[in-house]
């Protein structure tokens, strides 16, 4: 498996421009599908159940909170 760490950071006026916002959320949804993916031995690592991370894997990829858009 693949394994990247994303960090998106907005512009010095604040936020994330159109293109800003559709990269961002095509990277939020590839970790949620990832963490899907995860065995229990390394939810277990990261603190999470199997139904924290499923719950979290079904989001939409545009539902972010705010904090992971500055």
């Amino acid at each position: 498996m693949d394994h990247a760490i994303i960090h998106v950071q907005g512009s010095r006026r604040g936020g994330l421009g159109l293109l800003g916002r559709l990269v961002a959320s095509t990277a939020f949804g590839r970790s949620r599908r990832r963490l899907g993916e995860l065995d229990d031995h390394m939810l277990n690592d990261i603190g999470l159940t199997r139904s924290q991370a499923r719950r979290e894997a079904e989001r939409s990829a545009w539902n972010a909170p705010a904090h992971w858009l500055r």
